[in-house]
């Protein structure tokens, strides 16, 4: 009779040993699943958002830091991209847009830029915003003229395939803005509010004023290396600024000072 129980007894726990270990497997199963819709969901995410931000949403949720501080907007569109667009069949231009695109938010980032937004054609792109840079100035000029030499290659493929050259415009200030993430409930991106965002925007129109493809303002030539080459041109007013504007071309950059 004893062996009987003591059969019964190591039956049980057998039972109960495979039982733990299927439930175990089906939390690991689940654990796995989860960890995969995550990193699916932070990577479709960081297209949208820079990382970091991301990140802070997955370890504090939804609501992070606002704040008010000083960075470097530029903001950049293509010239008679309306009319071109007039022109092309569907397909075509968003092939071309694309491209466009592609090209130019590369090399944002590769300069340390965040691009906020992009709105058809247009490109608005921060320096500092994220982070502290005390470079942010001379990053968004340099990205800017690197914009302008990505441009100049893709038009050689564009031109060789039939299709018109672009034109590009961009334009770039300095100043304070907030900072945080903005939008509702269902979407939402992280971007700034202030002046300086609407003055980027103002400056890059005065590039068909002036016909050159980059201006920056005074608040971006008093931060600048000294080896950009820029052009002073004359001040002109533009909506919602009580005074004119002065704006300079960019027209290049010299690797070493000359003596």
């Amino acid at each position: 009779m004893t062996w009987i129980v003591s059969l019964c007894a190591i039956a049980a726990f057998a039972l109960l040993t495979w039982r733990m270990r299927q439930t175990v497997a089906g939390l690991e199963r689940r654990l796995a699943a989860a960890r995969h819709e995550l990193e699916f969901l932070q990577a479709a995410f960081s297209r949208f958002v820079p990382a970091r931000v991301v990140d802070e949403i997955v370890a504090d949720g939804i609501s992070t830091h606002t704040e008010k501080k000083e960075v470097t907007v530029l903001f950049a569109d293509l010239k008679g991209f309306t009319a071109l667009s007039e022109a092309l069949a569907p397909a075509d231009l968003v092939h071309i847009l694309n491209g466009y695109l592609e090209r130019m938010t590369a090399v944002i980032v590769e300069h340390r830029g965040h691009v906020s937004e992009l709105v058809g054609d247009g490109i608005l792109a921060l320096f500092g915003a994220l982070e502290a840079n005390p470079w942010q100035t001379n990053d968004a000029v340099h990205t800017a003229l690197a914009m302008r030499s990505a441009l100049a290659e893709y038009n050689v493929s564009l031109v060789g395939a039939g299709h018109p050259p672009l034109a590009l415009s961009i334009g770039i200030h300095r100043g304070p803005v907030v900072a945080g993430l903005i939008g509702s409930a269902g979407l939402m991106k992280y971007g700034v509010i202030g002046l300086a965002v609407n003055l980027a925007a103002r400056v890059e129109a005065l590039t068909r004023v002036h016909a050159v493809d980059i201006l920056v303002t005074e608040e971006i030539r008093a931060e600048l290396d000294g080896r950009f080459r820029l052009r002073a041109l004359l001040p002109v007013s533009v909506k919602g600024i009580a005074e004119p504007v002065a704006t300079f071309a960019v027209e290049g950059f010299e690797e070493h000072f000359n003596i």
